[in-house]
């Protein structure tokens, strides 16, 4: 395999690995916040983000780095414009986490909110349909590149 192929390989497996983790957050653990009760929410609050940044960081981190040697790595199936809005969605995935659902966090681990709770779930659509389009995206370089080897 060349550095090329391994690098588009690694964006997209940890970009479909966190699409289904962004799908399971937006359909399962946010929703479920308001399960939690008040009482408990602090102590459940806590441990979900532990255990989530344990998850998530390190694939966040490669999808990033991966994403970026792209630009340098770039495999003859994909064109520089898909490789620029990978680079964009990227982008807006980190702003979203960064300037909406990192405060939100923060707000809900010192109390929660139902109106905190709303807010987390429909701005992490931002995320959810960004990672989506981020999986469409490289999934159909994936064909091509398997088109190509017919």
């Amino acid at each position: 395999m060349t550095p090329t192929v391994g690098i588009f390989i690694l964006n997209l497996a940890v970009t479909l690995f966190l699409t289904g983790l962004i799908w399971t957050v937006q359909w399962v653990h946010y929703p479920l916040f308001a399960r939690v009760g008040a009482e408990h929410f602090s102590a459940y609050h806590h441990e979900h983000m532990r255990r989530m940044t344990a998850v998530v960081a390190v694939p966040m981190l490669l999808e990033l780095f991966s994403a970026g040697l792209l630009l340098r790595f770039r495999p003859p199936a994909m064109s520089t414009s898909a490789v620029w809005i990978g680079i964009g969605l990227v982008a807006v995935i980190w702003l979203s986490t960064i300037i909406l659902q990192v405060p939100c966090h923060h707000r809900l681990a010192e109390r929660y909110l139902p109106r905190d709770q709303s807010f987390l779930t429909f701005t992490n659509w931002i995320r959810t349909l960004a990672w989506t389009a981020r999986s469409g995206l490289l999934c159909s370089v994936l064909l091509a590149m398997l088109r190509h080897l017919r």
